[in-house]
């Protein structure tokens, strides 16, 4: 374990799941449903079937298709999943760790991140983002961790830096994505070992530490496409599996 790492003894778990049971707990978890992708040129529709969101084996399983799926009377050639705890799970600093396997393939983007519940300082990107892991699924011992501040879009900003694995891949296996946000300072964690810290952000709707000194709740999805991640490859293999073991906060 890392150093600089805050260990859970120093803490108290204010929530958790666990994905123990058959079934989503919806005391926890909202399924977001959005025929139009997320708004980064992304080729999915986010739907609540059990093909692309269910709990099973001890982990939540969100599953990207290539089935060609009418929601809304929108078709798309690529369906997933997206769940949040928004109104169920929203806290203003902590330790958010989340225990996952990542599915490879050019095209894929699971990511774990953290939007502000009430948008205090304005619209996107004003109030903040976190991101505590995202993956290209072509790039496979790659993950990012960044911070999306500043003024509204377009004129937003962004700081963060990638981490590689210098043994293996974040799809061989289960790993630990994590970070320790406190007043001014924020830091990502893998698997227990310090990746980076942020200290600097700033936005034009109020004083430091805003945005970052609000309530922020998590999000877990798996993207397909978009500008981010590129186009998804004839070999990427679907249906494709972002596996999550658990979810716990720490206060």
């Amino acid at each position: 374990m890392a150093q600089n790492q805050t260990t859970s003894s120093d803490r108290k778990l204010v929530w958790e799941d666990n994905f123990d049971g058959d079934s989503l707990d919806y005391s926890k978890w909202g399924i977001e449903v959005n025929a139009f992708g997320g708004g980064n040129g992304e080729l999915q529709i986010f739907t609540d079937r059990k093909e692309n969101v269910r709990v099973g084996g001890g982990n939540l399983i969100l599953e990207a298709r290539r089935d060609n799926a009418n929601i809304m009377g929108t078709k798309r050639e690529y369906s997933s999943g997206r769940v949040r705890t928004k109104n169920r799970g929203d806290w203003k600093y902590g330790r958010i760790e989340v225990r996952a396997k990542l599915p490879a393939g050019a095209g894929l983007w699971p990511a774990i991140w953290m939007l502000p519940t009430d948008d205090e300082y304005g619209g996107w990107a004003k109030s903040g983002e976190i991101d505590i892991m995202e993956f290209r699924g072509q790039n496979t011992n790659e993950v990012l961790g960044t911070l999306h501040y500043g003024d509204a879009w377009p004129n937003n900003t962004s700081s963060g830096k990638e981490y590689k694995l210098t043994n293996g891949n974040f799809t061989d296996d289960f790993h630990t994505f994590a970070i320790e946000w406190q007043a001014g300072k924020i830091q990502w964690f893998v698997d227990g070992k310090l990746t980076q810290t942020q200290t600097k952000w700033s936005t034009t709707g109020g004083q430091f530490p805003a945005p970052f000194d609000q309530k922020f709740h998590l999000l877990l999805n798996l993207s397909v496409g978009g500008g981010f991640v590129g186009a998804v490859a004839p070999n990427t293999k679907f249906p494709a599996q972002y596996l999550i073991d658990y979810v716990r906060i720490y206060q």
